[in-house]
């Protein structure tokens, strides 16, 4: 059986509605909790494919939230060995960081269900199931340049660079495919303080994302599954 290691930040913000693709392409999947998972060590090769999932939290943060920088350590040794691994949300901005670029708040809170527009690339990619049906749920307030050598995928109004890839084993999404709208719930209450302070409508963002999580729960599969399968093996090298 395949490995993956998800690097979790927060409780509720794990694998969501991916985790059945996941399953089904005969991962074992192992969470990794921030605070109680030692990343220093952690190698390269650790698993087939790692997640790094969202969090509340920025990445230039590194001097309140010291494990940020052994995280970006991490992932700077599993880009380098091209292996497969993917970032949501604060994963994405992550790996944006690792890759070079740089990561800094978008002066806009984007939270809420709203559309993604796909370029050309993102059309032929895993996310072409959001070209019929373009609605995910969005919550962040940083964004990040586009990495050298990076394809854009999505983007929306308020942020450019919604979803790149690295090559054919590196994804990172800023908006959330991976949310389970059933577990809404969740996030409204760890998320309160956010809410609150951006002004955001908590009853009418609960109705959106319970409307529409048939399709969200589909997109999610679709997304992940199709990802899954254009994976490429790594090359070999010595792992770090």
């Amino acid at each position: 059986m395949k490995s993956a290691i998800a690097i979790r930040h927060v409780k509720f913000e794990d694998l969501g509605a991916f985790t059945p693709a996941l399953e089904a392409a005969g991962y074992a999947i192992r969470y990794l909790d921030i605070g109680e998972a030692d990343l220093a060590g952690l190698r390269s090769d650790a698993a087939d494919l790692v997640v790094v999932l969202g969090g509340p939290i920025s990445v230039y943060e590194e001097a309140s939230y010291p494990f940020l920088n052994d995280e970006i350590a991490f992932i700077e040794r599993r880009l380098a060995f091209g292996r497969p691994l993917m970032g949501i949300c604060l994963g994405a901005q992550l790996i944006a960081r690792a890759a070079g670029a740089p990561v800094y708040p978008s002066g806009t809170k984007e939270i809420g269900i709203g559309p993604v527009t796909l370029t050309e690339a993102g059309r032929a990619s895993c996310l072409r199931p959001f070209a019929a049906e373009p609605d995910t749920l969005h919550w962040h307030g940083d964004t990040f340049d586009l990495p050298s050598g990076a394809t854009l995928l999505a983007s929306t109004e308020i942020c450019e660079n919604q979803a790149f890839a690295l090559g054919r084993n590196v994804i990172a999404f800023q908006f959330h495919p991976e949310a389970d709208p059933a577990r809404i719930e969740q996030w409204l209450v760890g998320h309160a303080l956010e809410l609150a302070s951006a002004g955001i409508d908590v009853p009418r963002l609960r109705r959106e994302a319970l409307a529409c999580r048939d399709e969200l729960r589909r997109k999610a599969e679709a997304v992940a599954a199709a990802w899954l399968d254009g994976l490429s093996e790594a090359p070999a090298a010595a792992a770090g």
